[in-house]
């Protein structure tokens, strides 16, 4: 793109992690769209582990794809060109454009950063090139001065789109005054002239009582307070990652061994430390008359009506950590008493006998399963991309038999027995081409309580989580009950009409010069 014909950007950065910055994001995108201008997100690197998978088969972060969808566009990998899946304590696997490159530790990212750059840069200048203006969120802090050489995803990418910068805290954490001036006194004299105001955000209280520290602090950098967005509670939206997860604020969560309503069906999720894509959970959230529980510890699992063993960033850790901590009998227990178990990607790969990782993709070596089906799975270096278009089998009871998700694994799973007894695993989901992406274990009664699935999003379909949900009841002498239809769209017009009566949109939109 010429000097001088920039597509106009605003950005959202923060004092920290965690502030609120991608649904901000959200809601600007769906401001501006609502006034009839082409919008789109941008976040040049995400480090999450709640992906997707667009059309074309690429891999991109979740709350970019919500932020896409605000925009009225389809998600698209330009938004998020850089996306790093944590798998241990100290490396992450690298996604470019779509496609994994890598594992990498934080030194070898360090001398990957400059061809990470230049995705960053080719991807942003394509996708403005196709809009009127553009709205960047930022990671992290830009304060992060051991970071700021390597930089390529707050002030550097401020300056390569000429973006103005809204500078977010989280006043709900405390001590936000102190983190917005002292994030100014870190940054340089050139990345202080980019912001162009602060915003507080999940404020409870009444604002007035802001006034005069919002002033102090007005005198002292210069910059205006452009919004005190107040605490949204109840949005029912996806969470960007496990920070929320982790924190217990995934509104409609419950933590532990808190008490559900014996009306109520108990669905317990497997609190993995490497947990990915908990935002299968959200269409199961929503729905009334239903309590899901995470749970990390074996003595608050409880006796549940559901069990969900969740996606994994790194399948043979997780397992070992249920097994170390005394889930095995957990289950086994649950099983027996006649509960249902799901696995989703790799809670499926749990669920088998045994998971391979000849290559070293994860922890190395072969590992026994929880051996619920029978299955085996062996993880292989190719990764599995693809939106699926589904049908469910017979063997599992759902009002309409159309699902439909994406897939995102290394894994190859195969049956591990053949000997008609019962035991062998029966089909459960089939992609349109007739190849299983899900598998089930008939009980003696004929029924399939244990199944898993490689389908992020299973749960989206509203009748067959209509379907599910009523054998749950059923098998608990609950009443059939009417079923949520679930969509982010009506909850993204909320979040919008929310930030709209606390941000002033109109400054906001003059900065760009639209």
């Amino acid at each position: 793109m010429p000097p001088g014909s920039r597509t106009p950007a605003i950005m959202f950065q923060g004092v920290a992690s965690n502030v609120g910055k991608s649904l901000l994001t959200a809601a600007l995108c769906r401001l501006l769209a609502r006034r009839g201008f082409r919008v789109a997100p941008f976040k040049a690197q995400n480090m999450a582990l709640n992906s997707f998978v667009t059309a074309d088969g690429k891999e991109m972060g979740r709350a970019q794809v919500l932020q896409a969808q605000a925009c009225g566009m389809a998600p698209d990998v330009r938004m998020n060109p850089v996306l790093l899946k944590p798998t241990s304590n100290v490396g992450s696997q690298v996604v470019v454009m779509g496609s994994p490159v890598g594992t990498m530790d934080v030194h070898r990212y360090l001398a990957f950063k400059s061809e990470a750059w230049k995705a960053v840069t080719r991807a942003y200048e394509s996708l403005a090139g196709e809009v009127d203006v553009m709205v960047l969120e930022g990671a992290g802090s830009p304060a992060e001065i051991n970071l700021r050489a390597h930089d390529i995803v707050n002030m550097r990418m401020a300056r390569h789109a000429d973006a103005r910068v809204l500078l977010v805290a989280d006043i709900d954490r405390g001590g936000a005054f102190a983190a917005l001036a002292g994030t100014m006194s870190l940054l340089t004299p050139s990345q202080r002239r980019r912001v162009a105001g602060f915003v507080l955000n999940k404020f409870r209280g009444d604002p007035s009582l802001l006034a005069s520290a919002m002033e102090f602090l007005q005198r002292r950098t210069g910059r205006p307070f452009l919004g005190v967005v107040p605490m949204l509670e109840g949005l029912q939206l996806p969470e960007e990652d496990s920070v929320s997860f982790r924190q217990g604020s995934v509104p409609g969560v419950r933590r532990g061994n808190e008490k559900v309503a014996p009306s109520d069906i108990d669905i317990v999720v497997l609190d993995l430390p490497r947990i990915s894509n908990f935002t299968d959970l959200d269409p199961l959230v929503q729905e009334p008359g239903v309590c899901v529980r995470a749970v990390a510890r074996v003595e608050d699992f409880g006796e549940p009506d559901a069990v969900i063993v969740p996606g994994s960033k790194n399948t043979l850790h997780d397992m070992a950590h249920l097994r170390r901590e005394g889930f095995v009998r957990a289950l086994s227990g649950h099983v027996a008493r006649g509960g249902t178990v799901v696995g989703l990607c790799a809670g499926l790969q749990m669920l088998g006998d045994v998971v391979e990782d000849p290559l070293g993709l994860e922890e190395g070596g072969t590992m026994e399963g929880l051996g619920l089906l029978p299955l085996a799975t062996e993880l292989v270096r190719g990764k599995t991309l693809r939106r699926v278009a589904g049908r469910v089998e017979a063997a599992l009871d759902s009002t309409t038999p159309e699902v439909a998700g994406y897939e995102i694994h290394h894994g190859v799973t195969r049956p591990t027995r053949k000997d008609g007894d019962g035991a062998d695993p029966v089909p459960t989901i089939r992609d349109g081409d007739g190849k299983v992406v899900g598998w089930g274990r008939r009980d003696e009664g004929g029924g399939v309580r244990i199944w898993g699935t490689y389908l992020h999003g299973v749960f989206d379909a509203d009748g067959f989580r209509h379907g599910f949900l009523q054998v749950l009841r059923k098998a608990k002498g609950l009443p059939s009950r009417k079923g949520a239809v679930y969509g982010t769209g009506p909850e993204l017009d909320r979040l919008a009409d929310a930030v709209a009566a606390h941000l002033d949109v109109e400054a906001i939109v003059a900065m760009t010069g639209l």
